[in-house]
């Protein structure tokens, strides 16, 4: 572990962890919300939103998250010119925020639309009978009793998007990935400590973090 004695070295190790909660959060929270959104699509009455609700989840989730990412960089910044920060490093990062969204979007909606599915279909018959249009209907009785199911699908997704994060190094954001190559490029004996500190940092952070989700699943589920 002598490696990590050196302050540079710890440092890189430190930046590059830092930058994948980063992409963590941010990725997390935009796709949340456009997971709602696009949930909300697919459950719409209205055959054009419907369409284009399954047409995204088709085709983003079956394509890699390494060709968005990089369409991000060469077609959205490259190409059209899409610059989101003045700074290299935080317009790379934010590149990735988008690419990480629109792809875990896709698993997210899904995971929404199961937990609609589950809440009895008696009840949205009951609020369009008092007069409740669709989306009173989806933000007042179904989403808070399908949010309650899918606890635990959300948090496997948001375990996946944090080890899925470390693809954005791939456009030189020098999150752990790249901390953790540059590491062994100049520390080649140390290989085995140096892959096991960074995969253990990983399981130190998104085990907790699973047993937690469960534990709030269990908490929240609908006792029937």
């Amino acid at each position: 572990m002598d490696v990590f004695s050196d302050p540079a070295n710890f440092d890189e190790y430190t930046t590059g962890f830092l930058w994948i909660l980063k992409l963590t959060a941010a990725g997390g929270f935009a796709a949340f919300v456009l997971g709602v959104v696009l949930a909300a699509m697919r459950v719409s009455p209205v055959p054009v939103l419907r369409g284009f609700g399954a047409a995204w989840v088709n085709l983003f989730r079956n394509t890699p998250l390494t060709l968005i990412i990089f369409f991000c960089y060469f077609g959205l910044y490259t190409n059209l010119g899409l610059v989101l920060s003045d700074e290299l490093e935080l317009n790379n990062f934010w590149l990735g925020v988008v690419g990480l969204a629109v792809y875990t979007a896709a698993f997210v909606c899904e995971a929404i639309r199961s937990g609609i599915n589950t809440v009895d279909a008696g009840q949205a018959e009951a609020a369009r009978a008092i007069g409740m249009t669709f989306f009173q209907n989806l933000r007042i009785v179904i989403l808070p009793q399908a949010g309650r199911a899918v606890v635990a699908p959300l948090g496997s997704i948001l375990i996946a998007l944090c080890k899925n994060a470390t693809i954005v190094g791939t456009i030189g954001l020098a999150e752990s990935s790249n901390a953790m190559k540059n590491l062994i490029n100049f520390n080649g004996d140390q290989v085995i400590p140096i892959f096991l500190v960074f995969a253990g940092t990983f399981a130190v952070v998104l085990i907790p973090t699973g047993y937690g989700f469960g534990w709030l699943a269990n908490r929240l589920a609908v006792k029937r």
